[in-house]
């Protein structure tokens, strides 16, 4: 056996047959560890062949203070340059990737630990200037140990010279990604690499501003195991998700695809289902109403994106240190348009729901909405919010983080967007918990679905005093879709399949999505300005003596 033919891996120590590992990328078959890529290996895997532009950086200040430790700076940094064949730790192309255009921004850590100094800030902001002038995706690998020492105040300031690059991005309204890989930390995590609006990492990847070394010498305690990984950020809501490297170019293949226009005539083959007129309803009693939008079979949010048949790349997290399970969000294709998807998610069983918080969501959960919402605004995407909750989370912890001001900010930015809204409640519309997603320039209610101020059970406690109430509170309060239609509260009321949006799920999820899509069709063309005046003009005459507002 020729030994130069195998390799120990480097975190369980197995043998591995080092062409089978290269053919894996450099994941080893037995534990999953991810190991190191040159700048050049990764581009050669993200990339399509022969399709990757250098783009050359301009000429960086040499040694800007002479700096001199065991050796000179100047001969650490031709040691580097011999070593890597690279001028400094990134490397930029603008290339395509499964057929969509990119500019690339490759970190390699041999290159003096990936460390960012004046050349490798201008590498960065090279990079945002090519995506800029092709008005093209930006897409970061990191792999630095952060800021150079030997520059000074020269690197340090690289972090405020990348930030502001990736802000004229956010300005031009081009689409940013952040790839992380280990390490990840110091000025590179706390500047351009966290900026992005889309943050995926690779297994096992490490990022923060401090070291774990330098947090455990500062606060004297053992860090739990796994903390700053990929995995850890991901619960901590500081990731979108965490990709093996085989499935990075699925992954990013729809998140590019979005600056492609949907065909002229979008939608034209679509029939609209809504019902528009309250005595085409059925008459049910609203306790059985109330009965039915509970009923554990009704399709979810991820149900329904799941049967509407687009790609789908769920975005997680409120950047702040959560992730509520009870709310999730992404960008989907619904038949050629991107839109972002945002909606209540509950579950078939007590252990999903359980896990979900039974589709409450805390103060994280709205502060994700609010997040993927202007995410949209930003790359003008439609949103379309599917909502299905008793009420956002009443417990401790959501209150000690703030519930009523993330509710608040949720009703005011999605009142202020200038993409189409579209809402429909397709189970329980309960309370401000469920307001928070329907400021809308078309809400819907699915036929047996409600919306109401507060529960039938607990408006009956409060005033009638007993629980034995909670059908007489239900009728009451007007909590059905012929009611809420008669009342103007929605626009319109999406069937359902005869017995409920349970009986035939799939069925019932393309009734929504047709009339999503058409709500959309008319809605799309419209100035974003225009959008933003109709929602508000609209919401300003509720409740007061005055005709209805022409949509």
């Amino acid at each position: 056996m020729d030994l130069t033919d195998w390799l120990s891996c480097a975190g369980c120590g197995m043998l591995v047959y080092r062409k089978r590992f290269d053919r894996m990328g450099g994941v080893c078959p037995d534990c999953g560890r991810h190991a190191p890529l040159t700048a050049e290996q990764r581009l050669g895997r993200l990339l399509d062949p022969r399709s990757g532009t250098t783009v050359e950086p301009a000429p960086s200040v040499h040694d800007p203070l002479r700096f001199e430790d065991l050796l000179p700076y100047a001969d650490r940094l031709d040691t580097a340059r011999s070593r890597t064949g690279m001028d400094c730790a990134v490397r930029v192309v603008r290339g395509t990737v499964r057929g969509r255009g990119v500019v690339v921004a490759v970190m390699d850590f041999r290159f003096l630990g990936g460390s960012m100094g004046t050349a490798e800030g201008e590498a960065v902001v090279a990079a945002a200037e090519e995506a800029l002038k092709h008005r093209l995706p930006l897409l970061i690998v990191t792999a630095s140990g952060g800021a150079r020492m030997q520059e000074g105040a020269f690197s340090l300031l690289q972090m405020a010279r990348t930030s502001n690059a990736m802000a004229a991005l956010d300005e031009a309204g081009l689409l940013t990604i952040t790839l992380v890989t280990d390490p990840t930390y110091g000025g590179v995590a706390a500047s351009y690499a966290t900026l992005s609006d889309v943050i995926i990492a690779e297994p096992g990847a490490r990022m923060g501003f401090a070291g774990p070394r330098v947090i455990e010498q500062t606060i004297r305690q053992r860090l739990p195991e796994g903390f700053q990984t990929a995995e850890f950020l991901l619960e901590h809501g500081l990731l979108d998700g965490v990709v093996p490297r085989a499935e990075l170019p699925q992954v990013l293949q729809p998140l590019l695809a979005l600056g492609t226009p949907a065909e002229p005539g979008w939608g034209a083959a679509v029939e609209d289902p809504v019902i528009r007129y309250p005595d085409l309803l059925p008459e049910r009693p609203a306790a059985q109403v109330v009965k039915l939008a509970r009923d554990l079979g009704r399709p979810t949010t991820l149900d329904h994106v799941a049967a509407w048949g687009g790609e789908f790349v769920e975005l997680r997290g409120d950047r702040a240190g959560a992730d509520c399970p009870a709310v999730v969000g992404g960008l989907t294709d619904l038949d050629g348009l991107p839109v972002m998807v945002i909606g209540h998610q509950k579950g078939h069983t007590t252990q999903e729901l359980v896990r979900r918080d039974f589709g409450m969501p805390s103060p994280a959960g709205y502060r994700k909405a609010v997040r993927l919402m202007r995410l949209a605004a930003k790359l003008r995407v439609p949103v379309v919010t599917l909502i299905d909750t008793p009420g956002a989370h009443p417990g401790l912890e959501a209150e000690r983080h703030g519930q009523a001001h993330a509710i608040a900010d949720c009703l005011r930015v999605m009142g202020s967007l200038d993409v189409p809204v579209v809402s429909v409640v397709t189970g329980e519309g309960g309370s401000g918990g469920a307001l928070a997603l329907a400021v809308a320039d078309r809400l819907l209610v699915s036929e047996n679905a409600t919306f109401s101020v507060i529960s039938p059970e607990g408006c009956a406690a409060i005033l009638w005093r007993s629980g034995e109430a909670a059908a007489t509170a239900a009728d009451a309060l007007g909590v059905d879709a012929p009611t809420l239609l008669a009342n103007g509260i929605v626009d319109g009321v999406v069937p359902e399949p005869a017995g409920g949006a349970h009986v035939a799920p799939e069925q019932a999820s393309e009734v929504v999505r047709d009339a999503v899509v058409c709500a959309l069709r008319e809605l799309r063309e419209q100035d974003g300005a225009a959008l933003r005046e109709a929602r508000r003009r609209r919401l300003r005459w509720f409740g007061t003596y005055r005709e209805k507002v022409a949509l």
